[in-house]
């Protein structure tokens, strides 16, 4: 998520990158620098009430002590004045942070500088090509012809499980499913990574923080029950 400073510092470039990805982000910058002044000056009006609060507070035990009742009693009037001021003001400093948030959270991340400007995969660059390229005959197969031949991938019975998409892996298309898992999981190890095995299930904060969530909500499996999120990839190692 792009922070504040950023928006602030580098306003138009914000705006220029992001047209990278034909995204206008001109009105949302608008909108939270907005917000954001609005916030430090509620910020500041706080701090102020605050001090002011402090000082007359202290005031009062002087007052006191040097035996002025009546100054005593006003100043007395002016902190209950002073706390219903403060509290009006937090609750306007809270709702302006959340509007900020859930306007922040809209905006995509900047591409980097490198990334070329264009509306789909047909305008992507090739930067470059590695290794033999195979040339496949007339006559190869897909992949998913060459599962039901071979009867190692069930994508019907997986449809009538559950639905599109979900496949049911059989006999040495299982294995060599396994099999690919545990590779990879010890060429990472062998790399200096750490196996780790996360829950499948993340809190709300959890998905907003890997940036998955307000934008794919569609897309995440949600357990309302207890508002988790099933993740929508799982992220097996950590660096060291």
């Amino acid at each position: 998520m792009l922070t504040l400073n950023l928006i602030r510092e580098h306003t138009d470039e914000v705006i220029r990158r992001l047209q990278v990805k034909n995204f206008d982000a001109r009105n949302i910058v608008e909108e939270l620098l907005a917000l954001d002044t609005a916030r430090r000056s509620l910020q500041n009006n706080l701090d102020g009430k605050q001090a002011e609060l402090n000082n007359t507070s202290r005031m009062i035990g002087d007052l006191i002590r040097n035996n002025h009742r009546e100054e005593a009693e006003k100043a007395r009037n002016q902190t209950a004045i002073l706390k219903d001021d403060i509290r009006e003001i937090s609750n306007q400093l809270g709702e302006t942070e959340k509007k900020l948030e859930k306007v922040l959270i809209t905006l995509p991340n900047i591409p980097h500088v490198t990334v070329p400007a264009g509306k789909g995969a047909g305008e992507n660059e090739e930067v470059r090509k590695g290794g033999n390229i195979p040339v496949l005959p007339a006559k190869a197969l897909p992949h998913w012809d060459l599962a039901k031949k071979y009867d190692i991938i069930d994508f019907e019975l997986g449809n009538k499980l559950t639905g599109a998409g979900f496949p049911v892996y059989k006999g040495k298309g299982a294995k060599l499913q396994r099999a690919l898992i545990n590779f990879f999981l010890e060429e990472n190890i062998r790399a200096g990574y750490i196996e780790i095995l996360p829950p499948l299930m993340v809190n709300e904060d959890s998905g907003f923080g890997t940036g998955q969530l307000p934008d794919k909500d569609s897309q995440m499996y949600h357990v309302t029950l207890d508002n988790y999120y099933l993740i929508p990839t799982a992220p097996i190692f950590t660096g060291m």
